[in-house]
């Protein structure tokens, strides 16, 4: 039993390290080629002088008006589960 504990603790260690060692460190973001067009490009493009705002609404719309549908079905999916009857 107490060799048991020793492997386990062993491996849950090896794996520990290799997490470290192979993990993205943090602040440093891999070089994307989209990044520079849309700092370059955004506001003459979209009008807005910041770059999220354009990313988000004008190239990504769709996409950000399904995911703003989504919360709003969940909210209402919460509010109608949880609402109280008239004759309680």
């Amino acid at each position: 039993m107490e060799s048991l504990r020793y492997t386990v603790l062993l491996a849950f260690a090896g794996l520990l390290l290799l997490t470290i060692i192979y993990l993205h460190p943090v602040g440093f973001p891999g070089d994307a080629p989209m990044d520079e067009y849309f700092i370059r490009n955004s506001q003459s493009e979209t009008g807005s002088n910041n770059v999220v705002t354009g990313v988000l609404f004008d190239y990504r719309g769709l996409d950000t008006l399904g995911e703003a549908s989504v919360l709003f079905a969940a909210a209402s999916g919460v509010m109608l589960l949880f609402r109280r009857k008239k004759n309680e």
